[in-house]
This record gives C-alpha cells, structure tokens and sequence, in this order.
C-alpha cells in the first residue's frame, strides 16, 4: 500500500477541499494521513518520516502558497526525504495570476506536479499512480 501526507500548508485554515481530497484518494486505494489544516512545513516532513510516505499532498487556497512552501524541497532533502513526490494545488497566489508562471514558480521551489484551482481529485490520483510507476514502484492500488 502507498502512504500519502495530505494537509493544508502554513495559516490557511480551509478544510472542505481538504477532506474532499481525503476521501477521493482513499477511496482510490491509499493510504491517507490527513493532518488537517494550518500545517507547518515542520509536521509535514514529520509525518512523512513516521508514515513512510511517498509523497505530500499539499493545499494551499489563500494565496500565500509561496510564503508558506518557500524551502520545503530543501527541508525534505535536509530531513532525508529529498525524493519525496511534492504535489501543490489550490489558489496559490493572491489575484489573477497566468497559470504558467504560478507552476513554473513552484516547479523551481522542487515541486513535482502544481495543480490550478478546481481541479479534479482524479487527475491528482491519476498524476501519483503515473509518478509512482515511473519510479518503478508497484502498486496495490486498483486503477479505476
């Protein structure tokens, strides 16, 4: 089974989403260690230590995404968990922002897959089961 971290990053307290999330990655066979929201860079790696995770699932909707995930590629590397799958979606910047810039930004920052805002659960569970192949890792987790 594949363990995943999911949780609301930084002082962003918006939890629907969040447990959406939860539910839709369970359901499609992992195994999901929802640390809630107002998350600290701190408690992810934590809980991706304790966990054995493969990856951090992370939400940010009030903007401040790169306030709150500024380092955390270079955190998960100091922790020992360089290679740790990081995914991001939400409202990541304040205002309208083209979608490009905001992925290329975060994609400089180390992170694997940036999502824009309404995204489908689907297409996250679909991008992790393709990064967790092309990593060689078999998976028990039924395509659906």
């Amino acid at each position: 089974m594949v363990n995943v971290v999911l949780g609301v990053i930084g002082t962003d307290c918006h939890a629907v989403g969040n447990k959406i999330l939860e539910i839709a990655f369970r359901d499609a066979g992992f195994i999901v260690h929802n640390l809630g929201v107002m998350v600290s860079q701190e408690e992810f790696i934590a809980a991706a230590i304790e966990t054995n995770a493969e990856a951090l699932l992370i939400s940010s909707l009030c903007g401040h995404a790169e306030i709150d995930c500024r380092g955390l590629r270079e955190r998960c590397i100091e922790a020992g968990i360089g290679d740790i799958l990081l995914y991001l979606g939400g409202n990541l910047t304040v205002g309208e922002s083209d979608f490009a810039e905001v992925k290329q930004k975060f994609t400089d920052m180390g992170f694997d897959r940036i999502f824009p805002p309404g995204i489908m659960p689907e297409d996250g569970i679909d991008a992790l089961r393709a990064d967790l192949r092309g990593r060689g890792l078999e998976l028990e987790i039924p395509d659906v």
